[in-house]
């Protein structure tokens, strides 16, 4: 089928033994180096390196890229909001709704995952690529009850499993009483439908209860509610696992919440109640992160949705797939941009090291050059510059591996898991200057010599334009 719809947008008198050979071609000549997944990658370094026939490894052009560059843009942007998050928040990723349809959503929630948010509301991620999932009710869910309604079963067994069911709704409205004297709120001020949406998911989930806390008013209707029902399940042994709040200064939010957990679990002596994780969320960018990170802002969970998934930063990662070498033959792109100009031929890389494990260089040089070795004085050009410098590294790391020769898995891939493991220990070497969210330090990326000679031989072959005569 798909070679017949090929047939059918191309011209018509194309040659049939065209489309013949089409039919014919598979990927078992085809090999494939690469960075490990979760590695650091630095400009010019290759993040793949295809080799096979050139018409196959031209068809897989197209699929490559779609498939790396923005798994790579997501995990960069993960990891960035993680370094501005600390190590202690917990981040989840909530931007499904926000996706570039379901297949970028799915990677949106693996790759955020890799580049170190704990966890997603994607339960396709969870099922398919083993991402932890979690998430919390929704407004919908508390605005569809009225207060009006009544339990089926309004009855709840005590967490030890012994002991007569209580009904828990009862139970809901006797603490609400000294819930809200204790906050000086009347009784009928929190929101009954809020209460009934709160008692319902109690009893479904009593091991799991969590409130949404904004849907009304955070401090005279979503607390003591929370409080209330938080309160009757701790009388049959279960505890609250969390609130989330979705509106107004999260920050300061927060802290008038913290604030009333303290009070009340001194008041009714459940101290586990105060230190109950807080979640916010509500379109938080790099900015409202930051300040919902700093210290004492007593929030535990931030849920962020747009900002991971659409990359607002940087939309696009300017990933490029360029041919090298043909038959042996080193290729070389040159244009009037510098910026977009290539490296030729086959290439290895290498990560220079020093005696304290510090990052020195990314070293590219042609694959028949002799590796660097540890100890021994190199000489290297870092791009960008027109001198050369010396470098003696401690250790040697090929960045390169060989993932798939002649068309089979030379190795079994790592799980997510481990993968967004070593990307984790990968940033943990970079430097602070390295690791600087404003105006980081640029890393090196050097060439070696040899590398550095055929890029300037195939430059100078290009003949410089001449000046055009004018004749009258």
């Amino acid at each position: 089928p798909d070679v017949q719809f090929l047939a059918s947008v191309l011209p018509p008198d194309t040659d049939p033994a065209f489309f013949q050979h089409l039919r014919a071609l598979d990927c078992s000549g085809v090999t494939v180096r690469a960075l490990p997944e979760g590695s650091l990658a630095f400009p010019s370094v290759p993040l793949l390196q295809v080799s096979g026939p050139l018409l196959v490894v031209q068809l897989l052009e197209t699929p490559l890229l779609c498939l790396v560059s923005y798994a790579s843009l997501i995990a960069t942007n993960a990891a960035r909001l993680r370094l501005i998050a600390g190590p202690e928040k917990r981040l989840l990723e909530l931007g499904l709704r926000r996706a570039q349809g379901p297949d970028g959503g799915l990677t949106a929630s693996t790759y955020s995952y890799l580049g170190g948010f704990d966890g997603s509301s994607n339960m396709l991620a969870g099922q398919l690529r083993g991402v932890p999932v979690a998430g919390t009710l929704a407004h919908s869910f508390i605005t569809s009850f009225s207060g009006t309604e009544v339990p089926p079963d309004p009855m709840l067994a005590p967490a030890a499993g012994h002991g007569p069911r209580v009904d828990l709704a009862a139970r809901v409205e006797t603490w609400l009483e000294r819930v809200c004297g204790h906050l000086g709120l009347g009784v009928r001020e929190p929101h009954r439908g809020e209460r009934a949406a709160f008692v319902a998911y109690a009893l479904a989930f009593p091991r799991a209860f969590q409130g949404l806390l904004d849907t009304y008013s955070v401090q005279r209707s979503g607390l003591p509610n929370f409080l209330a029902v938080a309160l009757a399940l701790e009388e049959l042994g279960y505890q609250a696992v969390g609130v989330r709040l979705d509106s107004g200064d999260l920050l300061q939010q927060a802290q008038e919440t913290r604030g009333v957990f303290r009070t009340v679990a001194a008041q009714f002596r459940v101290p586990w109640l105060e230190s109950i994780p807080i979640a916010v969320s509500n379109n938080i960018d790099e900015q409202e992160l930051a300040r919902l990170s700093q210290k004492g802002s007593e929030v535990d969970v931030i849920g962020i949705g747009t900002s991971v998934v659409t990359c607002p930063r940087q939309p696009s990662l300017g990933c490029v797939y360029k041919l090298v070498s043909v038959g042996g033959q080193p290729r070389m792109k040159l244009t009037e941009d510098p910026e977009k100009q290539t490296l030729p031929g086959s290439k290895a890389a290498f990560r220079l090291l020093g005696s304290d494990g510090a990052l020195l260089f990314d070293v590219l040089q042609l694959a028949e050059e002799p590796p660097p070795q540890a100890g021994q004085e190199l000489r290297v050009w870092p791009r960008g510059t027109q001198e050369s410098c010396t470098v003696r590294p401690v250790h040697v790391e090929p960045l390169l591996r060989l993932w798939v020769q002649q068309g089979q898995l030379c190795e079994p891939l790592p799980s997510l898991a481990e993968s967004r493991a070593f990307a984790q220990q990968s940033l943990s070497r970079l430097s602070p200057a390295h690791r600087r969210l404003e105006q980081p330090a640029l890393y090196q990326v050097a060439l070696s010599e040899k590398l550095r000679a055929l890029v300037d031989r195939l430059s100078a072959e290009v003949p410089s334009e001449s000046p055009l005569l004018g004749a009258a």
